[in-house]
Parts: structure tokens; sequence; C-alpha cells
């Protein structure tokens, strides 16, 4: 009787309380269909020790405004007019909330897809959404991506040494700094190896280009990685980078040589155009495998991940298009057990490293993360980047991606002409047959 009356007296309170807060959701729904649009898009080129390009859209909203990296340092100066010729004409006027929508119409609107240049122009323009949804929401966007599943991200760099005793001083000096995962690279004399010197004398060759040979790196890299793991021990995991420049056989049996070692893992043993002896690989060796910096397509990484031949996806995040593709293939991947390792060189704008970094706190199934603390130089003009502390990359909580750009200071680092404009230069062998890089 008790529970009746009260459940009377209280029932038109709380339907007069129901009433209001449906009558707010309908009010939040009618100014969501008057979401701020898309006032102008525009790509910022900044050359502070690479070639980056970032994207800042504002909007019609005074003050509202996000940023996204579209960089690609091999071909940057396609990115300008890709993002500002043909991206920012289609996107004038849309609404800033259809994020998902946006990048669909981005994505199918030059009829062909997956090139390079056209998925880091749309990821300029999706991160930048996102940075804004954050800004609207005045949230940090991992919030928005269902928030932490840890408080930051484990993180790993890499020593580059001409002579082992090199390579064991500078893994030495990572670990003194915090750093529990190092990737050791290790020159060859007289020959250009990938993340160490060349040292000594040019090896004669028949052509006057930079000379790499498969067997002389195989011998010495494994030599390294046996004399660290004795010398460091258990203490630290190590990462190694091949770079898919062996032929694949080769690589094949590497990956059997250094599993005695129990690297972390072993880093694009193939290319591309080589994914099919993932399977083969599998089959010979427990070394655990990442691929996937040089992905563009959801064609290369899904085989990958669904038949379960890597332990971790390393796609180059605005290569894939922004952060809407690589959460997708973050899900995918935790159904399927792969981790995730997102690619984060220099050559990779603090606002993309903190896209990736919010993606790594709202990830169940994170890996690790390649990347470092920022120089002074490159935190005065991005304010607000990602910070390293004890092994960890930390986010900035403000909201968005909590990075602002000083567009003036920005404005005194322009690209520079000449040279390859941050090309790769050709590498050959003895013969003189360009290998893959």
């Amino acid at each position: 009787m008790y529970r009746r009356s009260l459940l009377r007296a209280v029932a038109p309170a709380l339907c007069g309380a129901w009433a209001s807060r449906a009558q707010q959701a309908l009010d939040r729904t009618s100014r969501g269909m008057r979401a701020p649009t898309i006032r102008e898009v525009r790509a910022i080129p900044i050359n502070i020790g690479a070639r980056l390009v970032v994207v800042k859209i504002t909007t019609n909203q005074d003050g509202l405004y996000g940023y996204g990296c579209a960089t690609f340092t091999q071909r940057s100066d396609l990115i300008l007019p890709a993002v500002e010729r043909y991206l920012a004409p289609f996107l004038a006027g849309k609404p800033v909330d259809r994020i998902e929508d946006t990048w669909q119409s981005c994505y199918n609107s030059s009829y062909w897809r997956n090139g390079p240049v056209l998925n880091n122009a749309i990821s300029g323009v999706d991160e930048a959404l996102w940075d804004i949804k954050g800004r609207m929401a005045g949230l940090p966007v991992y919030q928005l991506l269902g928030g932490k599943c840890r408080e930051a991200a484990a993180a790993y760099t890499s020593t580059g040494g001409n002579e082992i005793p090199q390579v064991m001083d500078q893994a030495r000096r990572l670990m003194d700094r915090g750093f529990r995962h190092v990737r050791v690279q290790i020159g060859i004399p007289g020959m250009s190896a990938y993340g160490g010197g060349g040292g000594g004398a040019r090896t004669p060759a028949l052509h006057n280009r930079p000379v790499f040979e498969p067997k002389p790196y195989l011998l010495r890299t494994l030599k390294m990685i046996e004399e660290v793991r004795k010398q460091l021990g258990d203490e630290v995991e190590l990462l190694h980078d091949m770079h898919e420049r062996v032929p694949p056989r080769d690589a094949i049996q590497f990956g059997k040589d250094v599993e005695r070692f129990k690297l972390f893992y072993l880093e694009d043993p193939f290319s591309p155009e080589d994914i099919a002896y993932f399977r083969q690989f599998r089959e010979q060796c427990a070394t655990p495998v990442a691929m996937g910096e040089l992905f563009n397509s959801p064609h290369e990484w899904t085989p990958l991940i669904t038949e379960r031949l890597i332990d971790y996806i390393r796609v180059h995040v605005s290569q894939a298009g922004g952060i809407t593709p690589a959460r997708k293939i973050a899900v995918l991947g935790e159904a399927f057990g792969v981790k995730t390792a997102w690619h984060g060189p220099d050559d990779c704008s603090p606002v993309g490293h903190a896209a990736q970094l919010h993606l790594d706190l709202a990830s169940p199934n994170f890996g690790i993360q390649e990347g470092d603390a920022h120089s002074q130089r490159v935190s005065e003009v991005f304010r607000g980047c990602p910070t390293f502390r004890d092994g960890y990359l930390w986010a900035n909580d403000s909201p968005g991606w909590g990075i602002d750009v000083d567009e003036k200071l920005a404005a005194r680092y322009p690209f520079r002409e000449g040279g390859l404009n941050g090309g790769w230069s050709d590498i050959r062998r003895l013969d003189g047959t360009v290998i893959k890089q």
C-alpha cells in the first residue's frame, strides 16, 4: 500500500522530468540538424625535419576548427592540390558531424581508389573532422572511441650503429630512458643498410648508385641480434625491420634463424607484392611478424588478418585514409587476435602521432607504438604534442587531439626546392638491379 501511494505521489513529477528530458533530446536533435558546416579546407606544408602536410578545416562557427595529418613525405607536393583543388570545393558547406559519410563520399569521388595521394589527402580531412568533433564535445577523441583501455601506450624506437658495440651502447641508452622495447638495426660496410650507416669504403659495383646485397645483410644482422640478446638479456624486447629488401625465401629462412632469440617481432619480411609468402612463413616458424606500413588497400591487410598470418598490423594511418578506416582495421584485428603497431616515424606529423595514440588508448588489441619525444622545435610549432616518459607515450587530454598549430611559426619552415623533394633514392644490387625498399 505504501509503495503504491508513494508511486501515485511522485508519478506526476517523474512524468514531468521525463517529458523535460525528452524535450531536451528533441532540442538537441533539432540543433544537430543545423550542425556547423565546413567553411574552408586548407593544407599547411611544414618542413621541420621532414616534409609534413597538415590539413586545417575551419567551420562557420567562430573559433571551431580542427587539424589532421596528410603527410606523404615522398610525394608531398602532390598532396597540396589534392586537398585544396579537389577535396576543398567538394567539401565546402558540408556538415562537420557526418564523418563516416564524408569519408565515404571523398573516397568514392575520384572513382579510382586506394592511391596513396588520395588516401593521405582524405586522412587530413578525416582527422580534422574527428578533432572538431572532440572540440565540440569538449572531450579528447579517445573518449569518442569508447574511452581508455590503458593509461598510456608502450613505445619503441630504433638504434642504428655501424658496428655491434655501437648498437649495444645505443640500446642501453634507450633502456636508461625507460624504453622496454628497442628496434635494433646495423650498418653493412660499404653498403646501404636500412636503419644503419654503411661505413668503410663503398663496395665496388657495376653502377654508381647505393648498393645492397641480401647475404651480407642477413649474416651481419643475425650475428648482431645474437650478441645483443646475449649481452642485454631478456629484460628488453627486441625488434628488427627487414624493410622487405631480401628475396622471400631468404626472409623465411631468416625468420627461422632468429626464432631462438625471441624477438618481439620481425618487421616487413616481405613486400606488399609478395604477401602470399606469409602462409609459408607461418608454416615454417613461430617468429612474430609485423606488416603493413606500405599498405593502402583493404585487399592487402584483410587476408593477412583474417587468416592470422601476422601478429601485428602496422599500417601507416594516413596512408590508409585516417582514423575512420584505421579504427575498423583495429576492430578487425581484435576479432582475429592481431594487435596494432601503427607506423610512427618522423615523417608523420605530431597531429598524426596524436591521432594514432588516441586509437592506441581505446583499442583492446593495442600492441606497441613506434614513437619518441618530439624535439623542442617541433613542440613549439605543434603545441600539445604527445609526451614520452618511462617507456610510454602519453596523450594530451585536451578536447580533440589536444594539439594546436602555431601557423605563424610553421610558416618559417617552408618546403625546400630541389633534390628529390623527400623522395627515396634507388638502391641496387651489385649488378644494377633495383631492389624494393
